[in-house]
């Protein structure tokens, strides 16, 4: 399938989604997430596909934030819509996700583009990277779950500062509030992000699937993450990756995952 808006490179068991409108720093719009959307969940089902990178195009921008002229005229309904919308097909939809995503923030990173990368089951950012989510000096608030997921992150007063002030911060802070896993160069942030992807290709994909299943449910009122977790743990048994795992452990050998 042929994109407009992303380029999608695959090596090995791992995936490499570029955000691709340099012109625009890489600016969602309903194209661009609607792309993002479709690629990434094609990449899901791809069996050989065991670890997704999410990054932007040139070295300015990760996502600089939402295309405004898309939605600046919108009524209530409108921008409800585009929100439930958008909420549904790409954000929540990447952090539910069985394939790890990682997001490789390779620069600035505002509004629908920290939205994005918080969605993400984690964050490695480059050293020139800035992350805010200025909605309020817009006369809106962040749509795309960015007052749920900041506060899981950093604690619900940091995230009140920094989505009422309409700041941003360095990567050096984002990792001193733990919004970060690590930091590094522009030019190590895709080798680092492969790094890590490679290791994790290496595991269970069926256990880490449930894993990510097991974590999410801890954040979501409506569930019991502890009740996730048994349930999801006890599935493990009956899994052919429970067998070699086990199997390789006491025969004192590496596992051999499908994939891996």
């Amino acid at each position: 399938m042929s994109y407009n808006t992303i380029l999608i490179a695959k090596k090995a068991a791992i995936a490499t989604v570029t955000i691709n409108r340099p012109n625009k720093l890489n600016a969602l719009n309903k194209e661009t997430i609607k792309e993002l959307h479709d690629g990434i969940k094609d990449l899901a089902e791809d069996s050989g596909i065991k670890a997704i990178i999410i990054t932007g195009s040139g070295e300015k921008a990760f996502v600089a934030g939402a295309d405004i002229s898309e939605f600046a005229d919108f009524s209530v309904k409108e921008g409800k819509k585009l929100a439930a919308k958008g909420q549904e097909i790409l954000f929540d939809f990447i952090e539910n996700l069985s394939t790890p995503v990682i997001a490789a923030v390779n620069g600035f990173a505002l509004g629908g583009g920290l939205e994005l990368a918080m969605a993400c089951h984690f964050r490695i950012v480059s050293d020139n990277a800035k992350m805010g989510l200025p909605e309020v000096s817009l006369g809106v608030i962040p749509g795309y779950g960015g007052t749920q997921r900041l506060p899981q992150l950093i604690g619900k007063g940091r995230a009140m500062e920094l989505i009422m002030t309409a700041g941003m911060i360095s990567a050096e802070e984002a990792k001193s509030y733990g919004l970060v896993n690590h930091i590094t160069t522009q030019e190590e942030l895709l080798p680092l992000c492969n790094k890590i992807a490679y290791k994790i290709c290496g595991n269970s994909s069926v256990a880490i699937s449930y894993a990510i299943k097991s974590i999410n449910a801890g954040f979501k009122n409506t569930v019991n993450g502890y009740e996730q977790e048994i349930k999801a743990f006890g599935a493990c048994f009956g899994t052919d990756d429970f067998t070699e795992g086990t199997t390789a452990f006491l025969e004192k050998r590496k596992a051999e995952f499908p994939g891996s």
